[in-house]
């Protein structure tokens, strides 16, 4: 038991380190540069005390004024050395720290972009920022202490243990166990009773974030219900808990910190009372007491400094750990070794002999199924929820690699393929179009990188965006709001429209573009999707069955099987048909509150059932 723990404790130091140099390797040099420089300084600094036990010596009588000054030069050239390379080592560990941090930074947001659209349900986009941020600046922390701290600290204990041992064997071995004893005491408590309480205490760290992100992104939600006290209480409890978690840690620094000084204050007394008998047995003259007292000065800094910068390693190691745990996720689905871009010509789709189930599921969703959706074919596919019409539409995306058969797009086996070329062939809008905070020119532009603005502009008039987009303040150039918040439905849509005109894709998936929006929103957007059908395969997933009459076939799916299909017209005339039974349900679902604009085209509907 007792050694699964330490193999626990010491895994997040031995991936973090490695994740750290494999950074170092990418400018061994610059490295080498700093270290270089942070020991020379340290070396001009432990070699100063030598000096000055001359000095003390010269003033005692033993060589006079001359021997006096040659000290004092010689402890000025060294102050100069050690200013000189401190500044030099800063400036590079500046320069190497902040290329980590930025590197670090955009590797992780580029394999949170391209993680799985699994993972990204799973996980709080604010827990998942935090992770990067304090990890990023953790980086800043570490790079201080191993190279700025305990570098040093190791040249300045190994230097000076060898030049008392070269004087007094016995005095170096007094320093050097001391050293040993101090720095293993510290490092026990770092790793083994300091770091697990730490570890936990960022585990919640990290809810906090979460908690944070999740209230604030639902915030209409939260005055929606007159909610503020309900989130206040929760975050309240959450909040509770971390303070406990960090408290514990902060207590047991402070233990940790207590019993380091209880060890320096062992080993001081045991290094002055050395000197002091070797001063009365006439092994030692004044300036020779006066350069033990200046070393052990100098070491009982750097190792009171230690017990720090072991905490300082600990905690940065923490606070780095999940964004290297994060690092070694795998990506769900990759692109394969040699996969090429895709070009589509035609659209049309196949699923052949396709076999997939969800993750942690027994029984898959598609067993053996077979379907193709010829070019420039519209199909509306319908279905109740979870009969596997949303799953179609990811699977043709590869947001989820099946788990036996194929799916082509014009005969290229989209596995084969980069995932980008895949879905730069498609353009897609979904149920609740997602905006970014930024113009509206941008996010129009987002369908074609490099876009003109007579481009864009031209896109927003065949998704009859244009006129309310010009009659903003700032028209083009307007901020949405994170996710497009400042925009009304119809509004979004209509930019989520715009934006599939302007990638001009040979596929369009429509996700039920139309639901939710008031009669004269939906004229102008059923009127913008007629135009950007035409001339595209095009998959429609239909909740409202009116919007899917246009489609020249339609797939009614049910438990991950196409149990009928037909025009809308065919099917509606099937008695005892799937697709029928919807309908009518619909039909009385709405008969109470029937829109004016709707009761001719149900009207028509219901005669084609009488028929």
């Amino acid at each position: 038991m007792s050694s699964s723990s330490e193999t626990g404790r010491r895994e997040p130091f031995r991936a973090v380190l490695a994740f750290t140099f494999r950074h170092w390797m990418r400018t061994p040099l610059r490295v080498a540069a700093v270290a270089a420089t942070f020991m020379a300084a340290t070396t001009a600094e432990f070699l100063v005390p030598v000096y000055a036990g001359r000095l003390v010596d010269a003033v005692a009588g033993q060589g006079g004024m001359e021997a006096a000054l040659w000290a004092l030069a010689g402890m000025l050239a060294l102050g100069a050395v050690t200013v000189l390379f401190r500044h030099a080592s800063f400036i590079g560990i500046t320069t190497l720290t902040l290329r980590t941090m930025s590197e670090t930074a955009e590797e992780a947001f580029a394999r949170l972009q391209r993680f799985s659209t699994d993972w990204h349900a799973s996980n709080f986009a604010g827990s998942t920022v935090r992770k990067i941020t304090r990890g990023m600046w953790a980086l800043d922390l570490l790079h201080d202490t191993i190279l700025g701290a305990l570098w040093p600290s190791v040249v300045v204990l190994v230097g000076t243990t060898a030049l008392l041992a070269w004087h007094w064997p016995a005095m170096g071995l007094v320093v050097f166990m001391g050293s040993v004893v101090y720095v293993a005491v510290t490092v026990a408590l770092s790793l083994g009773y300091v770091a697990p309480a730490a570890r936990l205490a960022n585990a919640w760290d990290t809810r906090v974030g979460g908690a944070l992100a999740d209230a604030i992104s639902c915030n209409p939600v939260v005055k929606a219900y007159g909610a503020e006290a309900r989130e206040d209480a929760r975050l309240s409890g959450t909040l509770s808990r971390w303070a406990q978690k960090t408290r514990r840690t902060w207590v047991r620094g402070t233990n940790s910190g207590t019993a380091q000084q209880l060890v320096l204050l062992a080993l001081r007394g045991s290094v002055v009372g050395l000197v002091i008998w070797l001063w009365a047995k006439g092994q030692a003259s004044p300036g020779d007491v006066a350069f033990v007292l200046t070393s052990y000065a100098v070491v009982h800094g750097y190792l009171r400094d230690v017990g720090q910068h072991v905490h300082n390693l600990q905690r940065s190691v923490n606070d780095m750990e999940e964004l290297v745990a994060m690092d070694a996720l795998p990506y769900g689905v990759a692109d394969r070794a040699g996969a090429r871009a895709m070009t589509v010509t035609a659209g049309e789709i196949a699923f052949d002999r396709v076999t997939f189930h969800y993750g942690g599921h027994a029984e898959p969703l598609y067993r053996d199924f077979s379907l193709t959706i010829a070019a420039g074919e519209k199909v509306g596919l319908v279905g109740r929820s979870g009969s596997g019409k949303t799953t179609f539409v990811k699977l043709v995306q590869r947001l989820y690699d099946v788990n036996a058969g194929s799916i082509l797009i014009d005969g290229q086996d989209i596995a084969g393929v980069t995932q980008a070329s895949l879905r730069s062939q498609m353009a897609i809008v979904q149920q609740e179009p997602v905006l970014f905070h930024r113009s509206l020119a941008e996010n129009i532009a987002y369908g074609r990188p490099g876009a003109s603005r007579a481009q864009v502009e031209q896109a927003a008039r065949l998704a009859n965006a244009h006129d309310f987009i010009m009659r903003l303040p700032k028209g083009y150039e307007t901020l949405v709001g994170e996710r497009g918040v400042k925009l009304s439905g119809g509004e979004r849509q209509r930019v989520a429209l715009a934006r599939a005109f302007l990638a001009d894709a040979p596929i369009l998936i429509l996700d039920e573009a139309t639901s939710s929006l008031d009669s004269e929103s939906e004229a102008l957007i059923q009127e913008a999707v007629e135009r950007l059908m035409a001339g595209r395969t095009t998959i429609v997933i239909a909740h409202r069955l009116s919007t899917v009459r246009a489609m020249d076939r339609i797939l009614v799916f049910d438990q991950g099987e196409v149990i009928e299909e037909g025009s809308h017209e065919v099917l509606l005339k099937r008695e005892d048909g799937a697709y029928r039974a919807l309908f009518e349900r619909q039909v009385s679902e709405l008969a109470k509150g029937i829109a004016p604009d709707d009761a001719p085209r149900l009207r028509a509907d219901e005669s084609l059932i009488d028929d």
